[in-house]
């Protein structure tokens, strides 16, 4: 089954995490997170998947996070809000994101991308 790959073409992190799949020959579906950004029910599953909490995948080095004074609003908001925003700009959300189907990824760390080749 081919990994799914969330990616912003301009982001750097994003390129070298592409490239690095590419070196591996790893299977991926490429999709564009700010023209296909995540449905709330896809965040859900991967944050449970992933077992990070749900402030890991905010963008928080992002224009959208800092103009939007998200680091003192999130506090506040439920989940369901939090959930209802990142769905609604693929800007918030931290990439790359990297879905297999009992693992996901935020963020490239080489060393946590080695688990995709088992």
């Amino acid at each position: 089954m081919k990994a799914l790959f969330l990616q912003y073409a301009k982001c750097s992190t994003c390129v070298k995490a592409k490239k690095w799949l590419e070196a591996n020959n790893i299977a991926y579906e490429d999709r564009p997170i700010v023209e296909q950004p995540p449905t709330q029910e896809e965040l859900k599953q991967w944050v449970e998947k992933s077992g990070l909490p749900l402030k890991k995948f905010f963008n928080t080095s992002g224009m959208v996070y800092k103009s939007l004074n998200l680091k003192d609003k999130l506090p506040s908001m439920t989940e369901e809000e939090q959930y209802a925003l990142l769905a609604l700009d693929g800007k918030l959300v931290k990439r790359p994101i990297i879905v297999q189907e009992d693992l996901v990824l935020v963020g490239f760390n080489e060393e946590q991308w080695q688990q995709l080749k088992n």
